[in-house]
């Protein structure tokens, strides 16, 4: 007879938020990676390629390697550049990280 009294307990139903908890916060997580990360990035990339896009003769540049030059032509995918005097190099246009008119002079 006391069998039949007794309650079984009822366990509690997740909620919607207990459901989909994991879900939001990956959300999230992608967000804000997207936001502090991946935008800045792909901006400044565009950037880079419109400056380098944008090269004419004349403009002063430095490489990647860290080369100060003039520009002394300009081709589709390499720019030729000269160093010091009649010293001239041709590099490709990836090469160039940098306008050295906007650094500071030391």
């Amino acid at each position: 007879m006391m069998n039949f009294l007794q309650v079984v307990p009822v366990e509690p139903q997740p909620g919607f938020m207990q459901q989909y908890s994991f879900l939001i916060m990956l959300g999230l997580m992608f967000l804000v990676m997207w936001l502090f990360m991946w935008r800045p990035e792909a901006k400044r990339r565009k950037q880079m390629q419109e400056f380098r896009n944008n090269l004419k003769k004349g403009d002063k540049i430095i490489t990647a390697g860290g080369i100060y030059g003039m520009v002394k032509e300009v081709k589709d995918t390499t720019l030729l550049i000269e160093v010091d005097g009649n010293v001239t190099l041709r590099i490709d246009k990836n090469m160039v990280v940098a306008d050295p008119s906007g650094l500071q002079q030391q």
